[in-house]
């Protein structure tokens, strides 16, 4: 029987062998999908009325919001133009 130790040793070094871009990827997503829902918050807006805003079905809105979507620059920009604010700044 494997031990808790054990569990958390495991699970510790599979999360180290993680790709560091691949660890960045997932923050970049996770922070986006947040940034998003706090504008629909903000703005009144469901899930419902952004995929309506962006021509989308309301299954693939609830996947950008999972925070485990690979956005695009073309899904970034539709969603910043629904909600009528930008979520990339490059300086």
């Amino acid at each position: 029987m494997i031990q808790f130790t054990e569990t958390s040793k495991m699970l510790k070094d599979a999360i180290a062998s993680v790709p560091k871009e691949m660890k960045k990827q997932y923050d970049y997503s996770f922070d986006l999908s947040d940034r998003i829902v706090e504008q629909m918050e903000s703005k009144g807006i469901s899930k419902f009325d952004l995929a309506r805003l962006t021509g989308k079905r309301p299954s693939e809105v609830t996947r950008w919001l999972s925070g485990q979507h690979n956005f695009t620059l073309a899904t970034i920009a539709k969603i910043s133009v629904a909600l009528d604010h930008d979520f990339l700044r490059i300086v």
